[in-house]
């Protein structure tokens, strides 16, 4: 049987669709009080089970029967505040699933994040999977936390566990909402004014998802695959969202200077309303950095053609119109 953690998640609700959408029976891990996403949520493929990664003796109880695990559950922020949260789920509820797998014989496919990718060789214009990371006293939490949870896989790797990683970049879809990724559609669609000269990798969910099922039914063991459809400059990926809405695109371009004074203002104004700001440090210099990568790998292995990505984000625009 297969087992998704996160599986209520923007991702994990697409993979266990997926998997479902073939016939296969999945069990999916969830906490107490999440909510089933609507994808997902009269699935009777799927067999539900409360279960924390961080809870060691009701998480041994999930893996019963289990031969195969995707391990999607992790917390995505960064607000230097959840740093203790960080870790103990991107690093620890990965040790934790590592060890079951390990004991259980199955085999794994986890979802790590180009955030654990180095900077590319020099001479490279391309971030791949060979860029090793190395500790950066100026990177962010949520980083280091994807990091040291993928050294959990590789460390399983080397007792023998059978386990793949994937690299997922910026990960779009309807289903996110006007959470997560869905939060940069949200801004635009409000009246974004500025964007920022950097640049990252983006992809759609379902391209993701069908990676990963490729990946785990393959025989491919002790690899990681950078899982990304292209690379946007963020006011080109701006300004097809604005189009998407029907809005205006950002114009201004927001200087290093001009984020250090919104970030600190955001931070003070979160002081006086008690709600987490609105753009953090982390953030602000996150969106100055320009990461291309390359998905030559993962197009070579399964041989994956990804959604071009102006089509994913009129589809996401067209969804959330009415949102």
């Amino acid at each position: 049987m297969i087992l998704v953690t996160g599986a209520t998640g923007f991702l994990g609700a697409e993979l266990i669709h997926q998997l479902t959408e073939q016939g296969l029976k999945v069990r999916g891990l969830k906490r107490e009080h999440s909510v089933l996403p609507a994808l997902i949520k009269d699935n009777s493929l799927v067999e539900w089970v409360v279960a924390d990664i961080n809870d060691l003796s009701a998480l041994d109880d999930a893996f019963e029967g289990i031969s195969q695990v995707y391990h999607c559950a992790a917390l995505v922020s960064f607000n230097p505040k959840d740093k203790t949260k960080l870790l103990k789920i991107n690093i620890e509820g990965t040790s934790n699933v590592v060890n079951l797998c390990a004991e259980y014989n199955a085999r794994l496919l986890h979802v790590s994040s180009v955030a654990a990718l180095g900077n590319p060789k020099k001479g490279a214009s391309l971030i791949t999977e060979k860029d090793f990371w190395e500790y950066d006293s100026k990177s962010h939490s949520y980083a280091i936390s994807k990091y040291e949870g993928e050294m959990e896989v590789w460390r399983g790797i080397a007792e023998g566990l059978d386990a793949v990683i994937v690299n997922p970049s910026v990960i779009i879809g309807p289903g996110a909402g006007f959470e997560g990724s869905g939060a940069i559609f949200k801004l635009v669609k409000q009246g974004l004014s500025f964007y920022t000269r950097g640049a990252t990798g983006i992809v759609d969910v379902a391209d993701v998802a069908k990676s990963m099922i490729l990946l785990m039914n393959s025989k491919e063991s002790g690899e990681r695959y950078t899982i990304s459809a292209e690379n946007y400059h963020y006011q080109q990926f701006f300004g097809e969202i604005a189009k998407g809405f029907g809005v205006k695109a950002p114009a201004k371009e927001a200087r290093p200077w001009m984020l250090g004074i919104a970030w600190r203002a955001a931070k003070l104004a979160s002081m006086f309303t008690g709600k987490p700001a609105a753009l953090t440090s982390d953030a602000a210099r996150s969106s100055l950095n320009e990461s291309l990568y390359s998905n030559e790998k993962i197009k070579h292995t399964t041989g994956i053609a990804f959604k071009p990505l102006k089509q994913s984000i009129e589809e996401v625009c067209e969804r959330l119109k009415n949102n």
